[in-house]
């Protein structure tokens, strides 16, 4: 009997070598992207409080100063997939990498919170189109079985900017201005470009699809304006505004249009036959789910550890860093998880995990010993290892290779989509609560003071301050109902990760058994020939 021939490489050899290497300049990209976020979250305080330490910035413009940048990138995605695919990865990822690098010396130097929210959305155009190039390339300079594993390794490098961000951030803001959170950004960009064009291989789909400016405009507008309904009405507490009404449903239509319109396009920017794989789908809405839980806890964890328990913003990031470690330690490892019980147990036991993570949030007070708050932050970056590897070798998996820059684009849209409205809802939902926990203590303060002192804790301790010993009672207040808010936050929070949860129990697949093992391998041969 005659061993059959074993199926040539797609891979050139030169690439196969180097692919290593490859992949640790993809994740310096990627490191950017995610640093600036990360960073972004420990200086929002500092951000907050009025010039000339900070910009004096809004609870709803600090939200708008992480939901322009967020709002845009996703607005893109589709786009810059296809662009990816078309144009060749490598062109796009130094293109956005440049973006990104001028975005960031001009957010540095923002003299407004109007300026610095343009300038964040500057910064999203060029992260775009870095974060899907990064795993199309990938996908592309791997071999499927070993895939799993760089993917793996891809996801820990996310934990690695987490970890980073906070402490750089924490310590550029106790030695230099709010701006140089933005700055820091600017040497990675020339490094990450150098290395680059050294180092990575173009690709692109030998048959891409044309663009799709109608898809993408609508998808932009009605991301917009959903967000902005969702977030003006947790400023004005009243979410049966008819201005908030009207601009939240306004959104939806405009999405539901965006939908409609992608179906019937030949050229689509979402390809919503997609969906029609219910593994795909259920992969795409745990994604969401967990990171709209996971993003509005990390906002308001913030002016937890800072406005109430009085850490620096160094100690803020410091205290971190166990989400970030956890992830690094578990997330090249989740494959084996994967492995052994399957994509569903995995990812619907992460899910639960982050939502028992988040319920601990409702418990804490005050005086809470900080190792708990530790322990808890461990916990759930451990989940978010086991949710973000399987998940998105579901995703990059269902597609094939040539349309790898769109399954990025997919993946990351839905999660920063996720993230966004995280933001908004929760922080809404924050900022509602706030609102009604403090109201009843602003009564001796005039009636126009009393609307800027009931907007946020950072608003209410800055008219504290002003008011010197006649304000040290609102401290107190402050605190008071700033931990009621973080309670019912959280609760919020929980829920949308035990609805995550439980798509992936119902959808997403379970162990595969050795027949079907047998099959892919045979499929994997005959594609290869």
């Amino acid at each position: 009997m005659t061993t059959p021939a074993a199926p040539a490489s797609r891979i050139p050899e030169e690439v196969h070598r180097r692919r290593w290497a490859i992949l640790g300049v993809l994740i310096l990209s990627l490191l950017i992207v995610v640093l600036d976020n990360s960073i972004l979250n420990v200086a929002v305080k500092t951000i907050s409080q009025p010039a000339p330490t900070g910009l004096g910035a809004t609870q709803s413009e600090i939200e708008w100063a992480i939901n322009s940048y967020t709002l845009v990138f996703a607005g893109l995605l589709f786009t810059s997939g296809l662009v990816g695919d078309r144009l060749g990865r490598k062109k796009v990822l130094l293109g956005g990498l440049v973006v990104f690098g001028v975005g960031s010396a001009l957010a540095a130097e923002s003299g407004s919170p109007g300026q610095l929210i343009a300038y964040r959305a500057l910064m999203a155009l060029g992260a775009a189109f870095v974060m899907p190039a990064t795993l199309a390339v990938l996908m592309n300079v791997f071999e499927r079985a070993e895939q799993p594993k760089a993917i793996g390794i891809w996801a820990g490098g996310v934990g690695l900017a987490i970890a980073i961000g906070p402490i750089t951030g924490g310590a550029l803001l106790d030695h230099f201005w709010w701006g140089s959170v933005f700055l820091i950004n600017v040497p990675i960009v020339i490094v990450a470009v150098a290395l680059m064009v050294w180092l990575v291989p173009d690709s692109r789909d030998p048959n891409p699809g044309r663009l799709d400016p109608v898809g993408v405009l609508l998808s932009v507008v009605g991301l917009v304006l959903l967000v902005y309904g969702i977030i003006k009405g947790g400023e004005l507490a009243d979410f049966t505004d008819p201005k908030v009404l009207l601009t939240t449903v306004a959104g939806l239509v405009v999405l539901i249009g965006f939908v409609v319109y992608e179906k019937r396009s030949d050229h689509p920017s979402l390809d919503v036959t997609y969906f029609r794989n219910k593994t795909f789908s259920a992969a795409m809405a745990a994604i969401a789910l967990v990171f709209f839980a996971l993003m509005g806890v990390t906002f308001f964890s913030v002016f937890y550890t800072q406005s109430v328990r009085g850490y620096s913003p160094l100690e803020a990031g410091a205290l971190m860093l166990p989400l970030a470690v956890a992830q690094m330690i578990f997330a090249p490892r989740a494959r084996l998880v994967v492995d052994r019980i399957g994509n569903r147990v995995t990812t619907a036991a992460g899910l639960v995990l982050i939502a028992v993570t988040l319920a601990a949030f409702a418990l804490f007070e005050a005086d809470t010993p900080i190792w708990l708050l530790e322990v808890d932050l461990f916990l759930m970056g451990t989940a978010m290892a086991h949710i973000m590897t399987p998940t998105s070798v579901v995703i990059m998996q269902a597609l094939p290779r040539e349309k790898a820059g769109s399954a990025s684009a997919l993946s990351n849209t839905f999660r920063q989509v996720g993230g966004a409205l995280g933001i908004a809802v929760l922080g809404s939902v924050l900022s509602t609560a706030y609102r009604d926990g403090i109201g009843d203590k602003l009564g001796m303060l005039p009636a126009g003071l009393r609307d800027t002192a009931g907007e946020s804790i950072e608003a209410t301790l800055g008219v504290a301050a002003k008011l010197g010993p006649q304000g040290r009672a609102l401290v107190g207040a402050a605190d008071d109902a700033f931990l009621h808010a973080m309670h019912v936050t959280a609760l919020c929070g929980t829920g949308v990760a035990l609805l995550g949860a439980l798509v992936a129990a119902l959808f997403l697949p379970g162990r595969p058994s050795a027949e079907q093992r047998g099959e892919e391998e045979r499929e994997l041969v005959v594609a290869a020939e």
